[in-house]
């Protein structure tokens, strides 16, 4: 027989409790992150550093809180918000396959004008998002974030969409001049893979998607708005 004391299980008020403190944590620390990136955004342009690119200068605030958001699928699937599973990791998809796919995996990407229009977009949104999720878990989102959340979007989405196209492009203009990360036949797996074709086939993937999305926020934003008028 154990000499350790039994531990009572959780009720579910304190699991709701754990997970509401979670989920709290979780979205207050990624508005400091997004807030701290959108910081280093604006001063690398007040005072930019002498031989450090944009890049060089956010990238491990961006791979960390991007990366971060990889988060938000487990918390769909595990039920601890309710969202679609799929539908969130589509989303979480684009933006994790930039960053590692694309900025880290090629040298012009990150020299891309995509890269600030990209990083400006994603801060901002990301800071009003999930500034309202926060607020909304404890009951106190103000009307002014609500309108922010479901205003903004309008320029915001266009201009990140058009910014992670552009670093894409940039990528692929390099994999078709090198041939880098693929894989030609013939090989002992009898297996090929042409990163540049990887990569066109993501951007072909916002023709269907992006309008979905940018349509449904207006949607919403009709919604939301009536009814916190």
């Amino acid at each position: 027989m154990s000499g350790k004391a039994a531990t009572a299980p959780k009720t579910k008020k304190e699991q709701g409790i754990a997970v509401k403190s979670y989920l709290v944590f979780y979205n207050v620390a990624q508005v400091v992150g997004w807030s701290y990136l959108l910081f280093q955004l604006a001063w690398y342009f007040i005072s930019p550093p002498k031989d450090t690119t944009l890049w060089e200068y956010v990238k491990l605030t961006v791979i960390i809180f991007q990366n971060a958001a990889l988060l938000e699928v487990v918390h769909a699937a595990l039920g601890l918000v309710v969202s679609n599973v799929f539908m969130t990791a589509a989303q979480v998809y684009s933006r994790v396959m930039v960053v590692c796919l694309v900025l880290l995996a090629t040298p012009t990407a990150p020299l891309s004008i995509g890269l600030p229009m990209a990083l400006f977009a994603w801060s901002v949104t990301e800071v009003i998002r999930y500034s309202f999720y926060a607020l909304n878990l404890l009951g106190a989102v103000p009307f002014f974030l609500i309108w922010c959340r479901y205003t903004f979007f309008i320029v915001l989405y266009p201009i990140g969409v058009s910014g992670e196209l552009l670093c894409i492009w940039s990528a692929y203009q390099h994999a078709a001049a090198t041939s880098m990360w693929s894989y030609a036949l013939p090989n002992i797996f009898n297996f090929t893979f042409d990163y540049g074709y990887f990569l066109i086939g993501n951007m072909l993937a916002y023709l269907p998607v992006f309008p979905q999305l940018y349509f449904y926020m207006f949607a919403q934003r009709k919604k939301v708005l009536s009814t916190n008028v």
